[in-house]
């Protein structure tokens, strides 16, 4: 039952994306602008306390 649920709402984001896109392209862009800000502070947010644990927590 979980598998399908899972299935589904990936569906429903999928096409949620697609209607965004197709729809107001600009938003589209906005939020793809978000969504990559927010990897990138977690990536960096993970190299730092890569580097803290490297540095023997200090």
């Amino acid at each position: 039952m979980a598998v399908n649920a899972k299935k589904v709402a990936v569906y429903v984001v999928a096409v949620f994306a697609l209607y965004v896109i197709i729809t107001d392209p600009t938003r589209a862009t906005g939020y793809v602008q978000i969504v990559f800000q927010g990897i990138s502070d977690a990536a960096q947010a993970l190299g730092d306390f890569a580097t803290w644990v490297a540095n023997g927590g200090k």
